[in-house]
C-alpha cells in the first residue's frame, strides 16, 4: 500500500508539472510573464551623457509652424546651426525622419549641402511590411512570412550621397510593448538600423569597433532601456533653429533630431514605463546607448527553460504530496524567491533573460494542487477510519483515532496493555431451542443493545458479538488513563442494566435473562487481523483468553476479575477473593479469581 501511495504521489507530481510546462510553452503565461520581466529587469540607469535629443516638440511647431508646412530648408537650417562652429562640432547627427523622393530642388540641395558640412550624418530609411503573412510566391506556391517586406524607402539621391543610412523600423511585441529593436531589415540586401549606424560612426571616431547585438533570426534583439520617457530630452528644435543652443552643449556628442509631439504620431509603449509612451527619437537614443555600452542581454531558449521548469516542479510536487502544510509552504516561498531573485541575478550579472514567473507560478500551482489532493485524500482517509472504527468505539475515540491517520487501518497489530471484558447470557442455548427464532432475535438485540451502550458510554472498543457473547476492550486503539476502571465500571453497568432489561423482557415475553461477566488486564496484540479486503480490528493473546475463561465461570449476575485488575484499581473497588478455588481452563494452579462486589 505504501508503494502504491508513493507511485500515485509521483504520478500526480509529474502529470501536474507536465501540464503546466505545456501551458507555458504554448504561451499561456506570456502576457503576465512579460509584465514581470518589465518590472524586474527594466530600470533607469546612468550610462554617461554622450547622447542628446533635440525634439521637434510643441514649442517648435508653435514657433516655426505646423510640421506639414515645413520644407527641407527648415532641417537644412538646423544642421547649419550645428555646423556653425567648425571647432565644436557634434560627432554624429542622426535625423529620425524620412526624406525620400524629390521635392523642391532648391530645398533638396540646401539640405544635402548642410548635411555635408557635418562630420557624420545618419538619415532614415523605412521598410514597409506586408499586412498579411500569407502570400503567393513567383512560382505560384503559397508561403507564409509575417516579416515580408513589400516596399523600401530611402533618402533622395543627393542626401543619400552625403549621409549614412539606417532604417528606423520598429515592431511591437504581441502585447503592444516595444521590448526589441530591429538590428537590420533585408529588402534584397541587409540594411542596418539608424541606432547601429549611429553608434558605429561614433565609436569609429575614437578608433573603436562596435560589438554587434545578438540578434535572432528575424534580426531582433532585446533592448535594455537605460532611460524612461522624457529623460533623454535636452531641448526644443526651436532653440537650435534660432541659433540659441551653445555649441559646447553638443560638441563631440551624438545629436538625435526627431518628432517629440503627440500629434506627430511617433511614440511607443516600452517596458520601462507602461503608462507613458516614449517618442521614437528617445527609443533610438536608448538603443544607441545600449550598443555603445555593449550591454546586451540574451534570451535563454524557451525549451531549455521549460525543461528546467518541469524538473523543478516535478521535484517540488513530489515533496509537497508527501509533506504537511508548513514545510511545503516554506519550500514554496523559498522556491518562489529563488525563481524571482535568480532571474534578476541572471539578468544583471550574466546578461541572461529568463522567464521570471515560470518557476514561481509552477511551484505555486504544485503547492495548491498538492494541498487540494492531500485534503481530498485526508478526507477519504477520515471516512475510511470512521467507517472502520465507528462500529467498535465511541464517537470521541473515533475523533482521536483520526489524528493518527490511516496507519491504523493497515494489517498488523501492536502489543499493548488492555483491559478485556467478556459477557455471556446464562442458559441462552436452552432458551433459544424452545423459543421462536424471531423472539430469540428480539431478546438478544435488547440485551446486546444495552451491553454495547454501556461499552460506548465508558469509552470502550466493541470488538465483536459471538452469538449471545460480547467482547470489548479498553486501552486500544488509543491509550487510556483509566482503562481498567472503565472496563470494571462497564461490567457493573451491564449487570445492573441486565436487571432492568430482564424485568422488561419478563413483562413483554415472559422470559428472563441473566449474564456473567469476566474482566482481565494485561498485554495483548491489538490491530487489524485478516486479509487486505476483509479484516477485523480485534485483540488476541493470553489476556483475551483469560478474560473469556473468567466470564465462562462467572455465575449469573456476577463479575469475575483477576488479581491484575484488583491491583490496578486498589481501594476503588471492593471484592471477594475466591483464591484458586475456581479452576480456569488453560491456567496453571494458583491463579487467583476475585468476585467484584462494588465500585467505590
Amino acid at each position: 500500500m505504501k508503494n502504491k501511495k508513493t507511485n500515485r504521489t509521483v504520478l500526480y507530481a509529474l502529470l501536474t508539472a507536465l501540464i503546466f510546462t505545456v501551458i507555458v510553452l504554448l504561451g499561456g503565461l506570456r502576457r503576465i510573464d512579460k509584465w514581470a520581466q518589465d518590472k524586474l529587469f527594466q530600470h533607469p540607469k546612468y550610462l554617461g551623457s554622450q547622447i542628446m535629443v533635440i525634439g521637434i516638440d510643441e514649442k517648435a511647431l508653435a514657433e516655426i509652424g505646423a510640421y506639414q508646412t515645413w520644407d527641407r530648408n527648415v532641417m537644412a537650417h538646423a544642421l547649419e546651426m550645428l555646423a556653425s562652429d567648425p571647432e565644436h562640432l557634434p560627432a554624429v547627427v542622426a535625423i529620425d525622419t524620412l526624406y525620400s523622393g524629390e521635392s523642391d530642388p532648391e530645398a533638396d540641395a540646401h539640405l544635402a549641402e548642410a548635411a555635408s558640412k557635418l562630420p557624420n550624418v545618419v538619415t532614415a530609411t523605412v521598410a514597409t511590411f506586408a499586412e498579411q503573412g500569407w502570400y503567393t510566391d513567383t512560382d505560384g506556391s503559397l508561403k507564409y512570412d509575417p516579416y515580408r517586406i513589400v516596399a523600401f524607402e530611402e533618402p533622395y539621391e543627393a542626401l543619400k550621397n552625403v549621409s549614412v543610412q539606417g532604417h528606423i523600423n520598429a515592431m511591437y511585441d504581441t502585447d503592444g510593448v516595444m521590448r526589441h529593436a530591429m538590428l537590420y531589415v533585408e529588402p534584397g540586401k541587409r540594411y542596418y538600423s539608424m541606432a547601429y549606424q549611429t553608434a558605429s560612426l561614433y565609436l569609429g571616431e575614437s578608433g573603436q569597433g562596435v560589438l554587434a547585438p545578438p540578434a535572432n533570426a528575424r534580426g531582433q534583439f532585446y533592448v535594455d532601456y537605460c532611460k524612461a520617457p522624457g529623460d533623454y530630452y535636452d531641448c526644443s528644435f526651436a532653440t537650435l533653429y534660432k541659433g540659441e543652443l551653445p555649441s559646447d552643449h553638443y560638441e563631440g556628442k551624438i545629436v538625435l533630431i526627431g518628432p517629440y509631439a503627440t500629434g506627430l504620431q511617433d511614440s511607443y509603449y516600452t517596458p520601462i514605463d507602461h503608462g507613458q509612451a516614449m517618442y521614437g527619437v528617445e527609443f533610438q537614443a536608448n538603443v544607441i546607448q545600449q550598443i555603445l555600452a555593449g550591454n546586451y542581454r540574451r534570451e535563454v531558449s524557451d525549451v531549455l527553460q521549460a525543461l528546467l521548469l518541469f524538473v523543478i516542479c516535478a521535484c517540488a510536487g513530489i515533496f509537497f504530496f508527501r509533506k504537511k502544510l508548513l514545510p511545503s509552504l516554506i519550500v514554496t516561498l523559498v522556491l518562489i524567491a529563488a525563481g524571482l531573485g535568480g532571474s534578476v541575478l541572471a539578468y544583471e550579472h550574466a546578461g541572461l533573460i529568463l522567464h521570471p514567473l515560470w518557476i514561481p507560478l509552477g511551484v505555486l500551482l504544485l503547492f495548491a494542487v498538492s494541498n487540494i489532493v492531500n485534503y481530498i485524500r485526508a478526507a477519504a482517509e477520515r471516512r475510511a477510519i470512521t467507517n472502520t472504527f465507528e462500529r467498535y468505539v465511541a464517537p470521541e475515540i473515533v475523533q482521536e483515532i483520526l489524528k493518527e491517520g490511516t496507519e491504523s487501518l493497515s494489517l498488523g497489530g501492536k502489543l499493548c496493555n488492555i483491559a478485556v471484558l467478556f459477557v455471556d447470557v446464562r442458559g441462552f442455548t436452552t432458551m433459544s431451542e424452545r423459543l421462536d427464532p424471531e423472539k430469540v432475535v428480539f431478546i438478544l438485540n435488547r440485551y446486546l443493545t444495552m451491553a454495547s451502550t454501556c461499552v460506548e458510554e465508558n469509552k470502550g472498543t466493541l470488538d465483536k458479538f459471538v452469538g449471545d457473547a460480547m467482547m470489548a476492550f479498553w486501552g486500544a486503539p488509543l491509550p487510556q488513563e483509566d482503562a481498567v476502571y472503565n472496563a470494571v465500571k462497564t461490567a457493573q453497568g451491564i449487570i445492573d442494566g441486565m436487571k432492568r432489561v430482564s424485568a422488561e423482557l419478563k413483562a413483554e415475553t415472559g422470559e428472563e435473562l441473566n449474564v456473567g461477566v469476566g474482566v482481565h488486564y494485561g498485554p495483548a496484540v491489538v490491530g487489524n487481523m485478516g486479509s487486505e479486503r476483509h479484516m477485523d480490528y480485534t485483540a488476541i493473546g493470553d489476556t483475551v483468553n483469560t478474560s473469556a475463561r473468567l466470564e465462562a465461570n462467572a455465575p449469573k449476575g456476577c463479575v469475575y476479575i483477576s488479581r491484575a485488575v484488583a491491583d490496578e484499581l486498589g481501594d476503588r473497588i471492593t471484592y471477594t477473593s475466591l483464591g484458586d478455588t475456581v479452576k480456569l481452563k488453560g491456567k496453571a494452579e494458583g491463579f487467583e479469581v476475585l468476585k467484584l462486589e462494588s465500585i467505590v
